[in-house]
């Protein structure tokens, strides 16, 4: 073998694998949209940085995301929630209460602009699915929990 094919496999970093892409439809919001346009420029401001300095390691990286962050964006379906909708739908935030009182708010939103913690979700999480057609009034069941749809509002 020549030594020339070993060399350029030494320079890529072991154990570095593509990031999976998502079966599901990639349903995005303005702000999920703007979100990815926003990774893809970063990523190939990165990508520049790590050329001219000559960064195997971080060329392979920066690479691999910017593979990904195409592809997510070649398969992104900008999705508007109908402001006038009668069910919820993709777009919408939802609020329910749980069986002692407590009342959350939740954003439905696309995978990669997801974050529970800063109070959205995914569109093919169990909650979302189990709100996905339903009403004010509506009650569902999520993990053995059940919880009442307060109210509900398309998202800017």
């Amino acid at each position: 073998m020549s030594r020339a094919f070993t060399k350029e496999q030494d320079d890529v970093p072991s154990g570095l694998v593509e990031r999976p892409v998502s079966h599901h439809r990639n349903l995005v919001t303005q702000n999920g949209l703007k979100l990815i346009e926003a990774e893809l420029s970063r990523l190939q401001t990165e990508l520049g940085q790590a050329t001219a300095s000559g960064d195997k390691a971080a060329i392979a990286h920066v690479s691999r995301d910017l593979r990904y962050w195409t592809a997510r964006r070649e398969n992104a379906e900008l999705t508007l929630a109908d402001k006038d909708g009668e069910v919820i739908r993709f777009g919408m935030q939802v609020t329910v209460e749980n069986e002692d009182g407590r009342q959350q708010s939740w954003m439905i939103v696309g995978e990669d602009e997801a974050d529970p913690s800063k109070g959205t979700i995914s569109h093919i999480s169990p909650l979302a699915v189990a709100l996905f057609g339903k009403g004010k009034g509506d009650l569902v069941t999520v993990n053995g929990r059940e919880l009442e749809i307060i109210s509900f509002k398309a998202i800017k």
